[in-house]
């Protein structure tokens, strides 16, 4: 988010952000987006997630000094605590022009910010079955990373309201079950033949592959404040998909459940973050257990592969997180404090540029 360095509130600033990074090295890591309030970032294609931290560290220091050099701070976060979409402008491009026009109010709204996880896959029929097997763990992924307690000045109860306003958007949420990746291929296809949408990437699924990239993309995670948090998700990511992918490739094929058990843990997961008392799916037996249970339990199966990997430091910090809370928890403390919003969106914006 970009946020006026005094009041807090958010700026439609990009594009003087854009004109003065096209000729630094981070021109194709630093992007628009459906609002002139956001600044997108992506880090280059990684070996592992120490790169990944080492690239996203250098774009935040960059963007940082960049947005303060135009009267602006850095805020990430998933939804801003008081600014109102109806004060955003649509940003100059035929891309988002078109989106507005096809979905109006819905995403006129969607003034919300997400983290995405790319891991690359061996084949297209591993990417399905590795979308199947990951949706157990989107709850669980979501409540780690909740942090989005407000919207339009007001506590909302969630502690992730970006999943909620975001579920709004069509083709959201999560992905269909398909028997295999020319099913997958088909029914895209056909959409894309009869104009129902321009491309795969119109699919905006909790998880979903990316034919282009050869990866499987994780979605459904609020954006974070803290480089920490976002790397931490990062390699639980990273490392979910590797214990996945070699369980398939042993001919161990993920187990496929109910859409209803899933979207249902979903919404608890957004409601309680980290308290959420999810359906243990997993465990064969009708019983509950608490989100940071859940991520415990799975954390001690990825501590291995996180050795493997390179990646052990980062994902210590999940039980970190799991400790002392998410980013909402940390907002809604400071808001706790003095009921002052403007606290809060300070807060976030120190919290970002802490790099």
């Amino acid at each position: 988010m970009l946020v006026d360095a005094n009041s807090f509130d958010l700026v439609s600033g990009v594009e003087p952000l854009l004109d003065a990074s096209a000729k630094s090295e981070f021109a194709d890591r630093l992007k628009p987006e459906l609002m002139q309030c956001v600044l997108e970032s992506g880090t280059v294609v990684c070996d592992g997630v120490a790169e990944a931290e080492r690239d996203l560290r250098k774009i935040r220091r960059y963007a940082a000094g960049l947005a303060r050099d135009h009267g602006m701070r850095l805020g990430a976060a998933a939804t801003h605590p008081f600014s109102l979409y109806e004060h955003q402008k649509i940003t100059a491009r035929d891309r988002y022009r078109m989106l507005v026009e096809m979905l109006q109010y819905v995403a006129r709204r969607e003034l919300v910010f997400g983290m995405h996880v790319h891991v690359a896959v061996p084949s297209p029929e591993v990417a399905l079955h590795v979308m199947e097997g990951v949706l157990i763990e989107l709850p669980v992924l979501l409540a780690l990373s909740t942090n989005s307690p407000f919207w339009r000045g007001e506590t909302t109860g969630l502690h992730s309201t970006r999943a909620m306003i975001f579920a709004a958007f069509p083709r959201s949420g999560l992905p269909p079950r398909f028997t295999s990746y020319q099913d997958y291929a088909d029914a895209v296809g056909f959409m894309e033949a009869t104009g129902a949408i321009g491309d795969y990437t119109h699919l905006w699924w909790d998880v979903r592959p990316h034919p282009r990239f050869g990866t499987i993309e994780l979605r459904v995670m609020d954006c974070q404040s803290r480089i920490e948090d976002t790397v931490a998700l990062a390699a639980y990511v990273q490392c979910l998909v590797k214990q996945l992918v070699d369980q398939i490739a042993d001919g161990n094929l993920p187990t496929s459940y109910h859409r209803m058990l899933l979207a249902e843990n979903k919404w608890l997961a957004a409601r309680y973050g980290l308290d959420a008392p999810l359906m243990d799916l997993g465990a064969g037996r009708r019983v509950k257990m608490p989100a940071r249970t859940l991520a415990r339990r799975r954390l001690k199966e990825l501590k291995p592969i996180a050795r493997e990997l390179g990646c052990s430091r980062q994902l210590a910090r999940v039980e970190w997180i799991i400790e002392n809370g998410t980013g909402a928890h940390r907002q809604l403390q400071v808001w706790n404090a003095n009921h002052d919003i403007c606290e809060v969106a300070e807060e976030i914006a120190n919290a970002t540029e802490e790099v």
